[in-house]
């Protein structure tokens, strides 16, 4: 393993699209969604480790979950999980990992990655970070991965690549990019398979620490500005109370909006390898073994009658019977019961907002 290689895993998010399964005080990154007997950030964490050293994985999450991470990743040291007091989106906690990484290693290569992602294809994956890694060691460049799709989802965002292959020096993989997209419509997802130069957003970046410092200091210079700030109080007792005070004074700002559509050395590396962002009951569905009426089912007292193409997740112990349905999310989690049509699952944080303002945070 290579000393200088970093990895941020990001896993501060509340995944409210999961509702009710998952929940404010355990989001979905927490949860064994898959039924594998380890989390999602568990498994995020199982692979990277095959790749850099333990003590070179930094963990960024919400404060009121360090514990769960401590818990669930025995091997990371507390100095490992980098507390956020409040959502800022991805951008300052990137900014708060720099800084963290350039006291162990000015010369540091890094990848980030999100905790609750699929990845099918573990050798491939493997393979592919191995080759994000080895060309931003050897170019000025902001590199992010992205997959090939093969179908029109709405829920993904998008990236185009650029048609001229010159100036890439490691294969034909790596590509300029030349747009990035937000979720779009169906006939514009449409549009984007068809023409073969768009691939899918994965939220996962390759560079070298030099290269991210520069692009803050062009692109985000009053983020890296706060962040910089704290380098005599990084790794001391006073680490927490300067980024308590930092927080609420920084940008909400994704690193996609912030760097990636705006710098000029950025790269995509095309790739597949069985990936999905689970970041709905839907991706979910697509991602679990079907039984013969093509539903997924978790949950040892189901029965079902002419009903097909569901997604149901109830407590094993629950007596659950289903009469007449096709294409919906059936899912009870602590007393919360959820029936959603699948075509309609953009909606559940809307149903979310609803149940914090009219039930109360205990349900949320």
């Amino acid at each position: 393993m290579n000393r200088s290689h970093y990895c941020v895993i990001m896993a501060g998010g509340i995944g409210s699209r999961f509702w009710p399964l998952s929940r404010t005080k355990k989001p979905k990154q927490f949860l064994d969604i898959l039924g594998t007997g380890r989390t999602l950030l568990q498994q995020t964490f199982d692979r990277l480790r095959k790749i850099f050293p333990v003590e070179n994985i930094f963990i960024v999450t919400n404060e009121d979950y360090n514990n769960l991470v401590i818990k669930q990743l025995p091997e990371i040291k507390p100095n490992q999980v980098l507390l956020e007091p409040m959502r800022r989106n991805t951008a300052p906690c990137i900014a708060y990992a720099n800084y963290k990484i350039q006291l162990e290693d000015p010369n540091a290569i890094i990848m980030v990655a999100p905790s609750d992602h699929i990845i099918l294809k573990e050798h491939d994956f493997l393979d592919v970070v191995k080759k994000g890694l080895e060309f931003v060691t050897a170019n000025d460049s902001l590199l992010t991965l992205g997959v090939q799709p093969d179908r029109p989802e709405t829920g993904y965002g998008y990236i185009q690549i650029n048609g001229d292959k010159a100036g890439v020096d490691l294969n034909s993989s790596i590509r300029k990019v030349k747009t990035f997209t937000e979720k779009p419509n169906q006939e514009m997802a449409e549009l984007f398979l068809r023409s073969g130069d768009f691939y899918w957003n994965s939220g996962m970046f390759f560079w070298s620490l030099k290269s991210i410092l520069e692009a803050f200091e062009i692109y985000l210079p009053e983020v890296n500005s706060l962040f910089k700030e704290g380098m005599d109080f990084y790794n001391t007792p006073g680490e927490a109370d300067f980024i308590a005070k930092t927080y609420p004074n920084c940008r909400n700002i994704s690193i996609d909006y912030g760097i990636m559509e705006k710098a000029d050395n950025v790269h995509v590396l095309c790739s597949d390898f069985g990936w999905s962002d689970l970041g709905t009951w839907g991706s979910l569905y697509d991602a679990l073994s079907k039984n013969a009426d093509n539903n997924t089912i978790s949950g040892s007292n189901v029965l079902t009658y002419n009903t097909q193409h569901c997604i149901i997740n109830v407590p094993e112990d629950k007596l659950t019977v289903i009469q007449g349905l096709d294409d919906y999310i059936i899912v009870e989690s602590d007393n919360i019961l959820l029936i959603c049509r699948k075509q309609d699952e953009q909606k559940i944080k809307n149903f979310v907002n609803d149940v914090k303002i009219e039930k109360g945070e205990d349900f949320v």
